[in-house]
């Protein structure tokens, strides 16, 4: 299967191209902004390129996309829509572009996020993953070709709420989130969001 990961050299993204790459039957291509397979899903053009550039594709997941805390009265209108042209739009557009270029019986997987909110500044998050975990059930039954269509929802990875110094128990190891990744890759869900 030939696999392409956009943002292949984040948290999650090395780790899932590592474990799929660790499968004799996969070849992957991973992608991102400043890689050598480059692509930016705030820029649409950027994903035809993409496609352009890497041909007979099998499957793609998107783990890319990232906003950042920003308080709903105390932030710009810039720092508060971070992440609405790549998380939100950039996905659906992935989606779009990738049905024309998938194989038969393809794999889309996106990523969503932290589902549940116990701290400010996570109101717009809320918001773009709610639209994702609409959007992704509603899409996988237009899909065309048997093209299936999943999400992982990871939350908050341990290894990251480490690095910022909080406690990484609060969160899921990246291991088994990539396992939730590898799992729509290579099954056969269709229209889920899976929280690991």
């Amino acid at each position: 299967m030939k696999i392409i990961v956009i943002g292949a050299t984040g948290t999650i993204g090395s780790v899932l191209a590592d474990a799929l790459e660790a499968n004799p039957d996969h070849q992957v291509v991973r992608a991102s902004r400043r890689g050598t397979v480059q692509v930016d899903l705030a820029e649409p053009e950027s994903i035809d390129a993409l496609f352009a550039a890497v041909e007979n594709v099998d499957a793609v997941v998107a783990v890319a996309a990232s906003g950042q805390l920003a308080e709903l009265a105390d932030s710009t209108d810039d720092a508060y829509f971070l992440g609405l042209e790549a998380k939100f739009l950039g996905q659906i557009h992935l989606v779009r572009h990738a049905i024309r270029q998938l194989s038969d019986g393809g794999s889309i997987t996106l990523t969503n996020g932290i589902s549940t909110f116990t701290e400010p500044g996570l109101s717009f998050a809320a918001a773009v993953n709610a639209g994702l975990d609409g959007f992704v059930p509603a899409a996988a039954l237009e899909l065309p070709r048997g093209i299936r269509l999943n999400a992982v929802s990871p939350g908050w990875i341990s290894e990251t709420l480490a690095a910022l110094g909080r406690d990484g128990s609060a969160g899921t190891p990246v291991a088994e989130v990539v396992r939730a990744y590898v799992a729509l890759i290579e099954g056969s869900a269709n229209g889920r969001v899976v929280v690991p």
